[in-house]
């Protein structure tokens, strides 16, 4: 990797280093580590790939390592070497990053990097999964040309670091219109924010939930944003009839990039974490 990036800063015009002497420094950084490490009160490593992402942190002899699938856990450091770093599971804590509702963001596929920027600041912001939507509207080149999932859960892994998620969010397959229509259904809560919706917010839907006695059972949302030119009026009117709510979510029309993120903050305030406890 330091190789390859020493490749691309040349590319750019900077200035080189010959393969063998990065090696050297490479190993010798190695080595460097196993002494200084241990004589260390606090020691923090970061990954400074793309941007400064936290991947190791140890107080001590003692260290918190997460399992990526919810759990973490206080370890103590057995032994350092080259390829690996062993340690002993002292306990269990009891940490949990995660909300207690779980958000699916179904997104109508974007234009060029946006859906890069709306995974990584979904991660932020507590989104469980990420599913790309074929839409009528969709632009005919990406319909048969969406081959960029590893990419983008490698920017959810870098999000969700940076974040101290406790679970990894995941970016599925593209489906169709008609297979969301299927998973409204297996949702406590479905909405649709929609720029011809009229005055019927997220306000409104919380006050139908509280009649009905359903506000406290909410657990799995789903969000579908569609694309850059919108629904079509019978996608909408098939998803309400589903099941889903159609919502406005104010005055101003979003980008298809900002819609998720508005109304996955608003639901995390609403049922989730966002804004603390008290």
């Amino acid at each position: 990797m330091a190789i390859q990036r020493v490749k691309q800063r040349v590319e750019k015009g900077g200035h080189g280093i010959p393969d063998e002497l990065i090696k050297k420094r490479y190993s010798q950084s190695l080595k460097n580590l196993e002494y200084i490490a241990p004589l260390c009160d606090n020691v923090m490593l970061y990954d400074n790939t793309k941007i400064f992402v936290p991947i190791y942190e140890r107080q001590g002899e003692k260290i918190v390592l997460n399992n990526c699938n919810g759990k973490e856990y206080l370890c103590e450091i057995s032994n350092i070497s080259k390829t690996e770093v062993l340690v002993n599971i002292i306990k269990e804590l009891d940490i949990d990053n995660e909300s207690n509702v779980n958000i699916y963001l179904f997104q109508g596929l974007p234009k060029a990097q946006k859906m890069d920027l709306i995974v990584q600041k979904g991660t932020e912001l507590g989104v469980l999964e990420f599913i790309p939507v074929i839409t009528e509207r969709v632009d005919v080149k990406l319909k048969g040309d969406f081959k960029k999932l590893d990419r983008l859960n490698r920017i959810v892994l870098e999000a969700a670091k940076q974040s101290k998620r406790s679970i990894i969010p995941k970016v599925l397959e593209p489906i169709t219109f008609n297979e969301v229509l299927k998973k409204v259904e297996e949702m406590d809560l479905f909405l649709v924010p929609y720029e011809n919706a009229e005055n019927f917010g997220l306000k409104g839907v919380l006050k139908v939930l509280k009649e009905e006695n359903k506000i406290d059972n909410i657990k799995n949302i789903g969000i579908i944003v569609g694309p850059e030119g919108g629904f079509e009026k019978e996608e909408i009117e098939a998803l309400k009839e589903e099941g889903a709510y159609i919502i406005t979510l104010g005055n101003r029309i979003l980008r298809t990039e900002t819609a998720g993120f508005v109304l996955a903050s608003l639901l995390q305030y609403e049922f989730g974490d966002l804004g603390g406890n008290i």
